[in-house]
């Protein structure tokens, strides 16, 4: 055990500001120093008083040092953190200070990083000192901070209106008043999160702002600062706007004085702490509340997505049968008594819960890739279409896609058809995306890296491109990566260009959306297949961090049936793929298609167009629970296919290698007591079906190949990979899954759900030491009760439907005869939204940051003026002198105060 060092314990006991506590050498105050102040440091530190700053000659008197060694012990003091520096007094004389621990030495010592990667434990210090000194003075702290750490500073255009605000409430007041003098710094929360693995994944580098004399003392004491111009400090502040970072001021020294501006992430920010864990919000709230313009808002989320305190949910916008909901608002330390029973230990996580357990708009809540239908139906109603675009792909890579094949749950779930008919969500979405399809008009997304200058270097390969492994792609573009996708097939797409006929899906419409994530960064190599031309081990060889498997489920299952390897016998996924290949591939005479679901509709409809002389499909399932959409069944059956339900295939019958038919049994039941797939079959009624071709549409395999050698990743039920259902993370720490080798089959939207969700884990992965799952959006929404709702007044034009192209056989050809909306429709179609979605901001919780108004775009938020008493300032050293009477009146309140319900 080390020797303890009384110099040190008594340096602690100098600084902490524990009220009342014994300073012991178990204590960060005693361990974070000793490992990088010596004893002659604090041998001339005790000489010192906390924060009263002394000149070189008055330190040279109190402690009687030569000259040299106390000039070179000085700037070592320095270096490591515990003192700093400035020159304000009258003369501009060098003067050094012996500051607190926070804001002080204890951050200063985190802002040195090849110190930080010696001493690790000073990121624990820096978390300790900034937490322990405030768990029991926290609620007795008024508006304002009481000079006490960091008080938030809105958003300058978010109260450039406000007449009534104040000059210190607007950043440019404190850049005009250190004119000429600014440092940018790494983040000394962010490198200290790093210390213990919970950091956030941004770049930390310049995030900080030093001012005035404070500029010159991170530039010239290894603290990583540089001095930037007045328009860099301007970019930094609008890049941490972009990325939803909280501007935050330092508050020890009153009204006229600051020495940083912090851009602060929650995740990892310990100034943002002490109002949410604590859950306090005086202690570092604004001026400011948000208010939410109802009847503007449309729900798209992006404020709740952004908010930083978790003062923001999706609510709903209708009435009730019993009139508007009120909404609960947070409890607060000011009338009640308050412990450790208050605190909020998982704030990080419990302020990204999305919305209000009442619910909120239908269609957002159903989409998997939960896009803002409400915001782009009002976009597209006020013909900001580019605008509505951007509004889709801040969710979905692929909106032009989707509008021809997605399978509309948002539809399923639409409010409005409770009334009549839903609203033509995809329709209009189809009519958006149309823009995409030109080069000219192409919506490129900006890229939005969490760092103040640089774009990651670090290699991702994403092995296969289909939507989830092309939307992981776009979506670590848009974080600043360039990843590489990995393809095997000629052509990048999946089973979008594979497997999805060209009569509902042209492949221009692919290519174009692909097109625009090569314009962003993305590398797409085809005809590679990893694990036969090159190898996982491979390719981190050649410096790849991180790999994304999303290889879909490309094989077709047998079904196990004499006859079944025969001449003129596919598998549905080897038929479309053929045929994607070649649309002149020939199908002769009469077709069977066994399977109910959509892919075996688009099997049918195929072949029919490959020239077959008939075509009927069968399928265990009876009619009223067959898995194919109603608008599939119908388009199949308008092309003369038939359809026999309640029958499962038991032999091919063959002559001469070749079909000749196909003998079917009665299916009695299709799944069992516990709803799950457990046909019944009659062995005894049969039916003989003569056919010259069969294709089996009754399921899809994974093909993984050598993919997998030699790695630990596991595979579970239906041999698909098994990973973290949060993060998506395998056994093996670097290989990320995503799509049908996941979830097995689904539909292109849950893919591109999964696509994003791989994304934010790929990028937490290769940013060292940052957690895959602290303040992770869990993207958990909630359904408003369309039974308990009450609609007055609505449009009530019925359902637009799309026209059909005159020049084009619908029934025969590979061209999609649908035509999108006119500009017309979409206008009408969009008046028919109810508009059931809107945020709803709980004012307790609100910080005033105005981070919710630059991310909306219907104004519908707004920052107002309505605590002003949070925008006084105190030095450090008064902050007694105001917390005592506040804490008095609150202890009257609490004591003899009405009790609120």
């Amino acid at each position: 055990m080390a020797e303890k060092r009384e110099l040190i314990l008594k340096l602690g006991q100098k600084i902490t500001d524990r009220i009342g506590h014994k300073v012991t050498v178990d204590d960060p105050e005693y361990w974070g120093l000793a490992c990088v102040v010596t004893d002659e440091m604090a041998e001339v530190a005790l000489k010192m008083k906390v924060r009263k700053p002394m000149t070189f000659s008055q330190i040279l008197k109190a402690t009687g040092k030569e000259e040299k060694e106390l000039e070179k012990l000085l700037e070592e003091m320095s270096i490591v953190g515990l003192l700093e520096y400035n020159w304000e007094n009258p003369k501009r004389e060098k003067q050094y200070v012996l500051p607190m621990f926070v804001p002080g030495s204890a951050e200063f010592t985190n802002m040195n990083r090849k110190q930080l990667e010696e001493h690790p434990e000073l990121g624990r210090f820096f978390e300790r000192m900034s937490r322990l000194p405030l768990e029991k003075v926290t609620p007795m702290v008024p508006p304002g901070g009481a000079g006490i750490g960091m008080h938030v500073i809105p958003v300058e255009k978010a109260i450039e209106m406000e007449n009534q605000s104040i000059d210190i409430e607007h950043i440019s007041h404190w850049l005009k008043k250190y004119e000429g003098k600014y440092a940018a710094s790494p983040c000394s929360c962010r490198l200290s999160r790093q210390t213990y693995e919970e950091g956030c994944a941004d770049d930390p580098e310049d995030w900080c702002i030093a001012v005035g004399d404070m500029a010159d003392y991170v530039v010239e004491t290894q603290k990583g600062g540089r001095y930037i111009t007045y328009e860099e400090v301007l970019d930094i502040l609008k890049k941490a706007e972009d990325n939803g970072f909280v501007h935050q001021i330092t508050n020890i020294d009153g009204k006229n004085k600051i020495f940083a501006i912090c851009n602060c992430n929650v995740n990892v920010c310990y100034a943002l702490r002490t109002s949410q864990l604590f859950n306090t919000p005086n202690m570092s709230r604004s001026a400011y509340v948000a208010h939410v313009k109802t009847e503007n808002c449309v729900a798209c989320g992006r404020c709740v997505e952004y908010c930083p305190a978790g003062a923001v949910k999706l609510g709903q916008k209708l009435c009730t049968k019993d009139g508007p909901i009120e909404y609960p608002k947070h409890e607060l330390p000011d009338a009640v008594k308050w412990g450790p029973e208050k605190w909020d230990e998982d704030y990080r996580d419990n302020n990204r819960i999305n919305c209000y357990d009442t619910g909120t708009a239908p269609c957002k809540t159903a989409c998997p890739a939960h896009i803002a239908v409400q915001g782009y139906l009002k976009k597209a109603a006020q013909g900001k279409y580019r605008e509505a675009l951007a509004l889709i792909k801040k969710e979905n890579p692929f909106p032009a896609v989707c509008g021809h094949i997605c399978n509309r749950r948002c539809e399923d779930a639409c409010t409005r058809g409770t009334i009549d008919q839903a609203v033509a969500i995809d329709e209009v979405k189809k009519f958006i995306a149309k823009q995409d399809l030109t080069a000219e008009n192409r919506y490129i997304p900006p890229i939005i890296p969490p760092t103040t200058g640089r774009l990651f270097e670090e290699k991702i390969a994403i092995i296969g491109g289909g939507p989830a492994g092309l939307s992981c792609a776009f979506y670590l573009a848009e974080k600043g990566y360039k990843p590489t996708v990995f393809e095997k097939n000629e052509k990048p797409g999946g089973m979008l260009v594979y497997g999805i006929p060209s009569f509902k899906l042209e492949k221009d419409v692919v290519e174009a959306e692909i097109d625009v994530m090569r314009q962003m960064g993305v590398e797409i190599k085809c005809g590679i297949e990893v694990g036969k031309d090159i190898t996982l081990e491979e390719l981190r060889k050649q410096g790849y961090k991180a790999f994304y498997l999303a290889i879909g489920c490309q094989g077709g299952r047998k079904a196990n049936i004499q006859g079944e390897d025969a001449e003129g016998v596919m598998t549905a996924v080897d038929f479309l793929r053929t045929v994607g290949d070649n649309q002149n591939y020939p199908v002769e005479g009469r077709t069977v298609v066994v399977g109910g679901g959509n892919v075996a509709i688009d099997v049918a409809r195929t072949a029919s167009r490959c020239g077959a002389s008939e075509v009927s499909m069968f399928c265990l399932e009876s009619r009223e629970i067959m898995p194919a959409s109603e608008e599939e069944i119908t388009e199949a059956q308008e092309e003369g296919i038939t359809l026999n339900c309640g029958w499962g295939p038991k032999e091919i019958l063959t002559e001469n290698g070749k079909v000749k038919g196909i003998v079917f049994k009665k299916c009695l039941s299709v799944f069992d007591e516990n709803k799950r797939f457990a046909p019944k079959f009659d062995e005894a009624v049969t039916m003989t079906v003569p056919c010259e071709r069969v294709f089996l549409s009754i399921g899809q395999s994974i093909v993984w190949g050598n993919l997998l050698e030699g790695s630990k990743v596991e595979l579970g039920r239906g041999n698909g990979a098994v990973a973290d259902k949060v993060t998506y993370q395998t056994a093996e720490p670097d290989i990320f899954v995503g799509g049908d080798v996941y979830t097995g089959p689904k539909f292109a939207i849950d893919a591109i759900a999964a696509g994003k969700e791989g994304a934010i884990s790929i990028h937490r992965f290769v940013q060292p030491h940052s957690s895959l799952t602290i303040g992770r959006n869990r993207r958990q929404f909630i359904e408003l009760d369309k039974s308990n709702i009450q609609i007055e007044e609505y449009d009530n034009s019925s359902r637009q439907i799309p026209g059909v192209r005159k020049d084009i056989d619908a029934h025969k050809s590979f061209r999609d005869a649908k035509e999108a909306f006119t500009e017309e429709q979409v206008k009408k179609e969009t008046a028919r939204c109810l508009g059931c979605g809107a945020s709803v901001v709980d004012e307790n919780k609100c910080i005033g940051c105005g981070v919710c108004t630059t991310k909306c775009e219907f104004d519908a938020i707004h920052l107002y003026r309505e605590h002003p008493e949070c925008s006084t300032m105190h030095k450090s050293e008064d902050k007694m002198k105001v917390i005592l009477p506040y804490a008095f009146k609150r202890e009257m309140k609490i004591r003899f105060g009405k009790k609120e319900k």
